[in-house]
């Protein structure tokens, strides 16, 4: 359509812009009309509410002033050198301004006669108001009809935008220049029954306002009707991809069978919680439906996902497919295929472990087994897809911790049969915000109650000082028999010194805690030494297991009730939540300690606190989710997840919610968008989103 060319304009042939601005652009993901419309301003300046210098007052928050630079240089303090610049306006006030740092760039960014405008806190020093570091915006050179008595938008800027002029004010120069000449040929993307519905201000009106708002009203309604168009494209892209895979046949499965029901009334030692009947009865229809399974389980740490898993297991051996089940570390391979052994072995299915550096006899009778369809089951790490691997009829690929592999290599196990049902797990909870974007096009079953007898873990916070009574208590739990961890932080840039720590910690607490047996546990270890290390301690040889984060997911060990976390304001806040999951896995009480460091920052502060105040895991995944926004919650990177723009999950849930709401609707009123009223959004979805769908991304 020729209205979406506009969009598509190379930006450099723009007025304003030319080929070496263009290139800089360029380094910020602009190089179309569409995406320089959607370089959305970082804050706003509002001239309609500058505070005259004569009125200035201590008491008021951060305010805005504008006025001209009368004196400026590097004055020589006591000690230290620091910038001061004397600014006046039309009311006769002055203002003092002081930089402490990068004293030589502030020196040239000021001279005397500039007009600028300063934002920041005022502070009084005798009859002297003074900002310290204030942000700042050159005003000079621009004309007025931009610049004064109005709203001004402030552009995100970087050194390689500075180099070639492209301030705040060279953006508005450009963005007027083209709302002048081209505004009016702008498409709008919605069609009229949305924008009616979810009372949306007209696209084009949206765009203009957002750069160049008349009031903070028309602010507001541009930057909802935009956030709402982003995250709807988003979740078009997710209902397109549900719509389609429901039309992806799966194997068909008859009803559970014997093994299935064997497992669950004479084989467990336990009932299955209702969370736990319900995730499985929803798995069961899947596999009946004649359609694909894509399902996600999610349920808390400890929440019992993997028994889930093995009654799925069998009800796909009943009805004669194999199953893959292919998880992140080997630790934790080994420790499924302990357990799958113990739960299904006595009821005839067969499982197989494949793992990196196996014997080439051992993985040959294991390949084998798999091609001939002797085996069942074949649980490892990504050992599981490799070329060699060949399945009789694989029926189900279960991905555990599914966010810790790569999209390749979930497409690759998917391969591995004829369209094989999908059971993805995570015990990462994912709050509903995240979940509606990356697992919007999966069916989601959660796992929300806590097995019978499991007691919540009391969560203290510790400092160095009061380690002895934090070891007193600790020497008190293993006299009654029970176990410990003891984890270090790992951070990859300074994974030596970390790893010393580790081993200058056990060897601390071996010489403390004599007799007691303390053994240690990192990532440097050959595979076998880790197997062997986490062997004794599940047979309960080793009292105390001194471990970095290797720990951190699926383990466990009922007997084991309490966990130090070492520099926990070192940890992220979903992977203490993991640690914490170690324990509290028997009927015992458990207890997480975490030790902290007296410097840490606010956020470190907010992290420990929320451990302390909760165990529910969907709780802390939304504290997460705000402290660290949704670009790094668990790589949403690689999820196939969009740049937002200008939404924000944290905050626009009420517009997410409208947003899918309106997706899905559009889906089922007309699926192939070929309504006269759709073509628009048709054509503006194929030229601007088809081609980053998530169909593939997510591949299961």
């Amino acid at each position: 359509m020729s209205e979406l060319n506009v969009l598509s304009t190379d930006v450099r042939y723009l007025e304003g812009v030319g080929p070496r601005r263009a290139e800089a652009l360029a380094r910020v993901g602009v190089t179309t009309v569409r995406d320089l419309l959607h370089y959305f301003p970082r804050r706003y300046l509002d001239r309609s509410t500058i505070v005259p210098l004569r009125r200035l007052d201590e008491r008021m928050g951060p305010i805005t002033v504008v006025g001209t630079v009368r004196l400026a240089g590097v004055v020589e303090g006591k000690g230290r050198k620091r910038f001061e610049l004397i600014l006046e306006d039309e009311s006769g006030g002055r203002l003092k301004c002081v930089w402490f740092n990068r004293l030589s760039w502030v020196a040239k960014a000021f001279k005397a006669g500039d007009r600028v405008a300063f934002h920041g806190k005022v502070q009084r020093y005798g009859y002297t108001f003074s900002m310290t570091h204030p942000d700042f915006d050159r005003l000079d050179g621009e004309s007025v009809a931009l610049a004064t008595g109005r709203i001004i938008a402030l552009y995100p800027g970087s050194a390689v935008l500075e180099r070639v002029g492209l301030t705040s004010r060279t953006f508005r120069r450009i963005l007027y220049a083209f709302f002048k000449a081209h505004g009016l040929k702008l498409p709008e993307i919605l069609p009229a029954w949305m924008r009616t519905r979810y009372e949306l201000m007209d696209g084009r009106v949206a765009l203009r306002a957002v750069h160049f708002p008349r009031s903070q009203s028309e602010l507001a309604q541009a930057r909802e009707r935009l956030k709402f168009e982003e995250l709807f494209f988003i979740q078009l892209m997710l209902a397109r991809t549900k719509q389609i895979r429901q039309t992806v046949a799966g194997p068909i499965f008859g009803p559970p069978g014997e093994r299935y029901y064997r497992f669950l009334n004479e084989v467990l030692p336990f009932r299955l919680t209702q969370a736990q009947q319900r995730a499985l009865e929803e798995i069961v229809q899947d596999t009946r439906s004649g359609r694909q399974m894509n399902r996600l389980l999610q349920g808390d740490v400890g929440s019992g996902k993997t028994v889930v898993a093995m009654a799925a297991m069998l009800h796909v051996v009943d009805n004669g497919y194999q199953c893959a089940f292919m998880v992140p570390t080997e630790i934790l391979a080994e420790q499924h295929y302990a357990n799958l052994k113990r739960y299904l072995e006595p009821l005839g299915v067969e499982v197989r472990l494949l793992l990196g550096g196996q014997r080439k006899a051992l993985r040959e009778e294991i390949l084998a087994d798999l091609a001939e369809g002797r085996a069942h089951v074949a649980v490892g790490t990504h050992a599981v897809i490799q070329e060699a691997v060949q399945f009789h009829r694989l029926g189900l690929a279960i991905v555990d911790e599914q966010h810790r592999f790569g999209v390749v290599q979930r497409a690759e196990l998917f391969a591995k049969g004829e369209n094989p049902h999908m059971l993805l797990m995570t015990a990462t909870p994912i709050p509903r915000s995240l979940a509606m974007t990356l697992y919007g096009d999966l069916d989601v079953s959660i796992i929300d109650e806590r097995p019978a007898g499991r007691k919540p873990v009391i969560t203290w916070i510790r400092s160095e000082k009061r380690r002895g009574e934090v070891y007193a208590f600790l020497r008190e739990q293993l006299r009654q028999g029970r176990q410990a961890y003891v984890v270090y932080p790992l951070v990859e840039e300074s994974e030596k010194m970390d790893l010393q720590d580790a081993e200058n910690g056990y060897r601390r607490l071996q010489e403390l805690f004599r007799p007691y047996r303390v053994d240690l546990l990192h990532g440097r270890m050959l595979p076998y030494e880790k197997e062997e290390a986490m062997a004794r301690f599940k047979r309960g040889e080793t009292d105390i297991l001194v471990a970095t984060t290797v720990v951190e997911v699926g383990v466990d060990v009922p007997n084991a009730t309490v966990m130090i976390i070492e520099h926990a304001e070192r940890f992220g806040l979903s992977q203490l939540h993991q640690l914490r999951g170690r324990v509290g896995r028997g009927a015992a009480q458990s207890y997480c300690i975490l030790m902290v460091d007296h410097r840490r920052t606010a956020e470190a502060e907010a992290r420990l606190q929320v451990m302390a105040e909760t165990d529910d895991g969907f709780k802390i995944s939304e504290v997460d989710l705000k402290l660290r926004g949704a670009g790094d919650f668990f790589g949403t990177r690689q999820s196939g997840l969009p740049d937002l723009k200008i939404a924000d999950i944290t905050q626009d849930q009420p517009i997410l919610i409208k947003a899918r709401e309106a997706a899905f609707e559009l889906v089922r009123r007309d699926p192939e968008l070929e309504a006269p009223e759709h073509a628009m959004l048709r054509a503006y979805y194929d030229r601007f989103y088809a081609k980053q769908s998530l169909g593939f991304a997510r591949v299961g």
